[in-house]
């Protein structure tokens, strides 16, 4: 079961256990420098507002009616990352325009542990882009569909899907009451749970980012696959979002050299017990939106602008927080 709850998705297994759940939201954030230079992770800036596609079914495209799901707005070239919370352990797959953020393969619906396609929560606390190597990820930044830039059009030729696709398995009863036996000491609190003129958008490959993708410890047996909920995130531009839902979208975000200008914090996270992917080598032969930029003489990217190095906040396990008001 998913519900929509204060702009974030809660997926439930009630059929697999009372506390299976886990819940999703969409961060705003700074757009990082494109620069092949790696810098630490931005801050969150609030979630993104979320819409139930049945409930402006007349004002959207067709396609995303087949689909269902929600909706989010997005400005040309901005950026998000992907919050998880929850302690029941749950794989997580993340797709954009159905194309696996964590090995570049195609959309499936089970899950592969050679090579692991899917993160881990509650050891993995947020994803913010596309695993290209070991502890290195390129930022998830929107574009419109038609244009070259995302990875689905790199991959595939073509800007069929857009969007984000997310797969939520629970890990099986029993062993989540292995688990909890041999850690008896734990105690499980869970949460509950310039704009193109069309409105689909896909992910492109952004600025390189330091993040870890963590192995999975427990071993592919131990999900749930026949419990899985899946849930299309359709990617609106900010023009059309309006036009649509009669809302205006949040305002655009600062640049990352306004916000460190400002002495505000960026975060480096740290999990000294975690076995970190090696990342996948179809995502890393991507070109990223500057190089895509180049590519298509359109000039530099704005707000590209290399910056200083920003004050770092270490978060690790116990001190997850990266939300920041500017």
């Amino acid at each position: 079961m998913i519900e929509l709850r204060h702009d974030a998705l809660d997926f439930c297994f009630p059929e697999v256990h009372a506390d299976a759940r886990c819940r999703i939201d969409f961060q705003r954030t700074l757009r990082i420098p494109d620069d092949n230079r790696d810098y630490p992770l931005p801050p969150g800036l609030g979630r993104f507002p979320l819409q139930h596609v049945d409930d402006f079914a007349e004002r959207l495209p067709a396609e995303w009616l087949q689909h269902g799901g929600v909706f989010l707005p997005m400005y040309q070239a901005e950026a998000l990352w992907i919050n998880f919370h929850g302690d029941y352990p749950c794989a997580i797959k993340i797709a954009a325009g159905k194309i696996n953020a964590v090995t570049g393969d195609p959309w499936t619906n089970t899950l592969s542990q050679d090579p692991q396609d899917y993160v881990v929560v509650p050891e993995q606390p947020w994803l913010d882009g596309f695993a290209v190597d070991k502890g290195l990820i390129r930022q998830f930044v929107a574009m419109p569909l038609g244009e070259g830039f995302s990875a689905e059009e790199q991959l595939t030729g073509a800007g069929v899907h857009g969007g984000i696709q997310i797969h939520v398995y629970p890990m099986k009863r029993q062993v989540y009451e292995d688990l909890c036996v041999r850690r008896s000491t734990m105690v499980f609190d869970l949460l509950g749970c310039a704009d193109a003129p069309a409105a689909d958008m896909g992910l492109a490959p952004g600025g390189l980012m330091r993040q870890e993708i963590y192995d999975d410890e427990h071993g592919i047996d131990a999900w749930d696959q026949d419990a899985g909920s899946r849930c299309f995130v359709h990617l609106m531009n900010s023009v059309a979002y309006l036009q649509a839902t009669k809302h205006p979208p949040p305002q655009e975000p600062p640049s990352a050299a306004d916000y460190t200008k400002a002495g505000l914090p960026w975060f480096d996270y740290f999990d000294a017990e975690r076995k970190a992917l090696a990342g996948a080598v179809k995502l890393a032969g991507l070109d990223s939106v500057a190089a895509t930029s180049i590519k298509k003489r359109q000039g530099p990217v704005s707000g590209n602008a290399p910056i200083p190095s920003p004050a770092v906040t270490a978060v690790g396990p116990d001190n997850r927080v990266r939300e920041e008001e500017f």
